[in-house]
């Protein structure tokens, strides 16, 4: 069901927090007003119409209810349209799944005007249950002054709330990978299930990696695109400062893909030394067992030898045997073998 909500300011003062489609043309008719409008599951109709009248392009309508779109932003000659992916995380799936995952991703599309910023948002594939908090974009606005930067501080503040997302649901993750780790050197050897968290985790962090590595064109874009009524001068070191923190997330997400793939390497390799060390010791028990099988072998011939049927050849087959598994057992521990 489509949800409406948004903000209006005039002359830097707030004079509308309830926002509605039918009064978005209006505000942003008036030069000295600033309105934000945020749309969550919208209607296909309701949208076209929206578009015609406040002069959307068509094929960007089209991106912002589309499924699988991948993170960008176009500019075209009225307005700036860019799609970005808000990040939750949730709590780990049970060892019965597949691949227990820990993330949920929120798609937002915004159309940037010269004064008004209009935010699609859609619900989560995964986890529809789990909705991006919009307030707190709301609440981003009023810290930072939006209403005395025009349309550009919108923007900011939106981008910087998935960011932030995206700096959280990497620190989740690599907390997540920290605990691979250690459970890779645990009394008793890796639990069952750390190669199915670490491709849950590999999973996640290629999604993640997927929409954090677009930031840095949409953030470039909106920092470089000077719109009317701007006081871009003053936001430049805003924007600089949010790119760097895409450059930083980005950079975090490399490094722990890198981590998770050496976490599985790390277990395949102990594995294998696991394995090696059975085997030795599986070797060296064998020869043990050899000897006595050997002679009591050598004893059940159906032929004639000395010591056959008497006490004798009895005590000496049994000697042979206890003093040949002491020597074997004797060498094989002296070299580590068992």
């Amino acid at each position: 069901m489509t949800h409406v909500q948004g903000r209006a300011w005039r002359s830097g003062q707030p004079v509308d927090d309830d926002v509605t489609l039918s009064a978005i043309s209006d505000y942003l008719a008036d030069e000295h007003a600033l309105v934000w409008v945020d749309i969550y599951d919208p209607d296909h109709d309701v949208l076209r119409q929206l578009a015609g009248e406040v002069g959307l392009n068509t094929w960007a309508v089209e991106d912002a209810i589309a499924p699988k779109e991948r993170t960008k932003a176009t500019v075209y000659q009225t307005h700036t349209f860019f799609t970005v992916y808000a990040v939750d995380t949730t709590e780990p799936g049970t060892d019965s799944e597949p691949f227990p995952a820990l993330l949920v991703k929120h798609r937002i599309s915004a159309f940037v005007l010269p004064r008004g910023l209009i935010t699609v948002r859609l619900p989560s594939v995964e986890h529809p249950a789990i909705e991006f908090d919009v307030d707190d974009v709301s609440r981003r606005f009023d810290d930072l002054g939006a209403q005395r930067y025009g349309v550009g501080a919108l923007v900011h503040g939106l981008l910087d709330v998935v960011v932030d997302g995206h700096f959280a649901a990497v620190e989740v993750l690599d907390g997540a990978i920290e605990s691979l780790e250690d459970g890779l050197f645990v009394d008793g050897g890796p639990p069952h299930t750390l190669p199915r968290r670490t491709f849950g985790l590999r999973r996640d962090l290629v999604g993640l990696r997927r929409v954090v590595l677009p930031m840095r064109e949409v953030v470039n874009t909106m920092q470089h695109r000077h719109l009317d009524g701007d006081a871009s001068t003053e936001l430049d070191p805003l924007y600089a400062d949010l790119y760097d923190h895409v450059l930083r997330v980005s950079e975090w997400t490399e490094s722990l893909r890198d981590m998770v793939t050496t976490v599985f390497e790390t277990n395949l390799s102990l594995q294998d030394a696991r394995l090696n060390t059975v085997m030795k010791k599986l070797t060296g028990w064998a020869a043990i067992i050899a000897v006595p099988t050997a002679i009591t072998g050598f004893y059940g011939q159906n032929v004639l030898y000395p010591g056959i049927n008497t006490a004798v050849g009895f005590i000496a087959s049994s000697t042979l045997i206890v003093a040949l598994v002491i020597l074997l057992y004797v060498m094989f521990k002296r070299r580590d073998w068992l």
